[in-house]
């Protein structure tokens, strides 16, 4: 017997398929969409919606903060805990506003005076930016923005992959894979390409590894460059756009090991690995200047220490 083939019936299971399976898929990369710190208060309606309304670098209390702080991005999982030490060590401090952009970016909104995400304009002035003890001396000798600096936090480089590192990367020269999909920090925004990723490349293959990584895989399509390498990085190896990426330890282990993300982590010895020193600076005008000072003691504190360290940094030498 010939079955008779219905072409209108099979049109309408294929799409019911592909309709499931892109269902699935969206239910499967949503549950890793960022934020991925928890709320900053109990009270007010929780309107975040995965992948359209979530604003996951713009932390706290917009409205009359009594101090602001801009910190490098790669803190971002710290400042949950960081904010509720600091608001209990000094309840006189309650509203609280930090973002967690690249450093650039944020240098770029303090001299333009604005930052513009989406439909929204904020304003505010810094009390405190901290980054890279290196960026922090080229800023004070250049802008002379700091009435003091302190460093705080330490930092080091590790590969996150896939989860099972199906790519059996074991060394910076395994980046160069023919096919190996990478997210790559952009050196124009990310200190990290330009300080350490770049320099520790070198150093591994010569001018010949960074090339390959930098050059000739963003030509082919293989090396993503990241705008917000922070976010962008970890979310596109759990949607499986990317397979590889350079990224902080801190951010790696807030991933693999704090979240139980679908990420693995490939460690490097010493000899391999770039080191970071992070350092916090009081501004000149900063609009809170004594919520600033009390919010850098913080940071050198044992609460605060204890908190950086609980999220995979090293304490500063």
């Amino acid at each position: 017997m010939i079955g008779v083939f219905d072409a209108g019936r099979f049109r309408f299971a294929c799409v019911a398929v592909t309709m499931a399976v892109a269902a699935t898929v969206s239910v499967a990369q949503d549950k890793f969409d960022p934020p991925w710190n928890p709320p900053p208060a109990e009270d007010g309606l929780n309107f975040t919606v995965p992948g359209i309304d979530n604003v996951p670098d713009l932390q706290g209390d917009v409205n009359d903060p009594q101090l602001t702080v801009f910190f490098a991005g790669n803190q971002y999982m710290v400042v949950h805990d960081l904010v509720l030490g600091f608001r209990a060590a000094y309840p006189q401090y309650q509203r609280v506003f930090v973002e967690t952009l690249p450093p650039e970016i944020l240098t770029s909104q303090i001299e333009r005076g604005a930052l513009v995400v989406g439909n929204m304009r904020i304003t505010l002035k810094p009390d405190i930016f901290a980054t890279g003890r290196g960026r922090m001396e080229e800023l004070q000798r250049e802008k002379q923005w700091f009435a003091r600096t302190v460093d705080y936090a330490r930092n080091r480089l590790v590969i996150m992959t896939a989860p099972g590192n199906p790519g059996h990367i074991a060394g910076w020269d395994d980046l160069a894979q023919p096919g190996l999909v990478l997210c790559m920090p952009n050196p124009q925004w990310e200190g990290i390409a330009r300080n350490q990723i770049i320099p520790a490349l070198r150093q591994a293959g010569g001018d010949r590894l960074v090339e390959a990584v930098y050059e000739g895989k963003v030509r082919d399509g293989s090396t993503f460059l990241t705008q917000i390498h922070h976010r962008q990085t970890p979310l596109r190896i759990m949607q499986g756009k990317c397979a590889a990426g350079a990224v902080w330890y801190s951010e790696a282990y807030f991933h693999a090991i704090l979240k139980h993300h679908p990420v693995s982590m490939v460690t490097m010895p010493d000899e391999q690995n770039r080191y970071a020193t992070y350092t916090a600076g009081l501004m000149r005008d900063a609009p809170h200047a004594e919520a600033g000072e009390q919010f850098m003691r913080f940071l050198k504190s044992p609460g605060g220490q204890t908190i950086y360290q609980r999220y995979g940094f090293l304490p500063p030498k």
